[in-house]
């Protein structure tokens, strides 16, 4: 079993279509979708796209998921908002090389609470605890790392739509038998003048930090540190 973990599309739809050619590329058994799948300038467009792969993917369910602002709830429509409330917040996958993975959007009982690669391990261990898997794979954070901590591997496999990394594009992963992390290109200015044809709301906050010019890795790690310390 091969899985390609994408995670934190944000509804980002040219992002997407480049990650599932590069993924078609690699014969992979499974697409797990690691949640805030559909909030961003196409919801409706991006869901229809994770419906058509069928039981080849697996999804859950994120916050911005959960909790569309109204631009976003508009376009996706309350029958397509229902099918989304239905994700799960876990599933669980056993990956070639790997063992049993567990799959969540940010831990396995929360689909906001913070971790980052610079979570202390004591407080990984009462994240985790009563966890049944050998690697724990979370997004929320959208900064790629591999890490073990708290008896666990622990992966982010980075953001196809919002990325906090050194480089702009796509970042999503291949598990089985090993751990890659992948990074696809696609053309990000012809995406932000199709946003903002839309009218999509907050575009240039997106564009400053995470499209054009990220904000980077180290930063955005810990900011969101800061956050989950309540600093």
């Amino acid at each position: 079993m091969r899985v390609a973990a994408l995670y934190d599309v944000h509804g980002n739809l040219p992002a997407l279509d480049a990650v599932l050619a590069d993924v078609e590329r690699e014969e992979v058994d499974r697409i797990v979708f690691g949640g805030d799948v559909i909030s961003g300038p196409w919801p409706a467009e991006t869901l229809e796209r994770v419906l058509e792969l069928g039981d080849r993917a697996l999804v859950v369910l994120g916050n911005a998921d959960r909790d569309l602002e109204p631009w976003r709830r508009e376009r996706l429509g309350d029958e397509g908002h229902a099918a989304v409330l239905a994700w799960p917040l876990t599933v669980t996958v056993d990956v070639e090389g790997l063992g049993r993975v567990l799959f969540c959007h940010a831990t396995p009982r929360s689909d906001e609470e913070i971790v980052t690669r610079l979570t202390p391990e004591e407080r990984l261990a009462e994240i985790l605890d009563g966890v049944e898997a050998d690697v724990v794979v979370h997004g929320h954070a959208h900064v790629r790392y591999d890490r073990r901590a708290a008896g666990f591997r622990i992966v982010n496999p980075g953001s196809v739509g919002l990325p906090y990394e050194t480089l702009p594009g796509a970042y999503w992963a291949i598990l089985g038998p090993h751990v890659e992390h992948r990074r696809s290109d696609y053309d990000i200015e012809g995406m932000i003048e199709r946003a903002r044809a839309l009218g999509f709301p907050n575009l240039d906050e997106l564009v400053e930090g995470s499209l054009v010019e990220p904000i980077g890795p180290d930063a955005a790690s810990e900011y969101f540190e800061q956050m989950a310390r309540g600093a």
